[in-house]
């Protein structure tokens, strides 16, 4: 489960809150505000990963700043090196958008691309796969096409996709077809569903089910692509107290296993 909507927990409140939705781990929020951030995350997030584990529960994939972009930062440096002391399998990138007065699209790919060549060789060195996380509107990576044509080339164990069943209902491919796409480098995979209303700009994270996902096919396809990464249940149900979170998440994962269990 994603942890940004948790905030306010400490990482034992946060332990109790995963078992209590019954999941497996954590995908955790490492942002400013948070128990584990950027600023402390060489000896807290280590010392997170130990509590996950003696509780049962890892943390396959931990989620940065929304500006985390510069990979010869040192912020990059003490979270990459950090998650690979604690086992975490992939690290979630912040999101390069589209902007009209800035040599154009191909050009903003040629700069990603460079970008991109620098977290792969921190990933490289220290673990982490580093993932592209699939958002609507004018991210570089807002579908299937979008995002490969920002990892096509690199190295899967370093540079993976980050699908996103909600963004994708609402600006991508078929969700089979965008799965297919992005075979060769899927990585992770989120949860989550989408409504949009004639008007809206962009999406509104609805209950599952009750949205744009067609979640059967998403489950089959998964099921055929012998998909193993780890799925975030990303409960992004903003403006709930966080014990309405954890209830709504509850759901979440009762309904996926009730879709698996037909």
């Amino acid at each position: 489960m994603f942890t940004k909507h948790l905030q306010g927990l400490e990482i034992p409140e946060i332990i109790d809150a995963l078992q209590s939705v019954g999941v497996e781990g954590a995908d955790l929020c490492v942002r400013p505000g948070y128990p584990v951030n950027p600023e402390n995350a060489v000896k807290e997030l280590p010392a997170a990963a130990k509590q996950f584990a003696d509780a049962g529960l890892s943390v396959p994939l931990v989620t940065t700043p929304g500006d985390f972009l510069d990979p010869s930062s040192d912020v990059a440096l003490r979270v990459y090196s950090a998650a690979g002391e604690a086992g975490v399998e992939n690290i979630k990138l912040g999101y390069w958008h589209w902007h009209a007065n800035n040599g154009g699209y191909w050009t903003q790919v040629d700069t990603i691309h460079t970008h991109l060549d620098g977290f792969a060789k921190l990933s490289e060195k220290y673990g982490p796969r580093t993932c592209i996380h699939n958002h609507s509107r004018t991210s570089m990576g807002l579908n299937s096409c979008a995002v490969m044509n920002l990892v096509k080339g690199f190295d899967p164990q370093h540079v993976g996709v980050f699908s996103d069943t909600g963004h994708l209902s609402i600006v991508g491919e078929p969700i089979n077809m965008a799965l297919d796409i992005v075979s060769s480098h899927l990585a992770v995979i989120a949860f989550k569903d989408l409504a949009r209303s004639p008007g809206m700009r962009s999406g509104k994270v609805v209950r599952m089910g009750k949205g744009f996902v067609d979640w059967e096919t998403t489950l089959d396809t998964l099921k055929t692509m012998e998909f193993s990464g780890p799925v975030s249940f990303h409960s992004e149900y903003s403006g709930e107290p966080v014990e309405s979170v954890i209830d709504l998440a509850r759901v979440d994962v009762r309904f996926i296993r009730s879709l698996m269990n037909k």
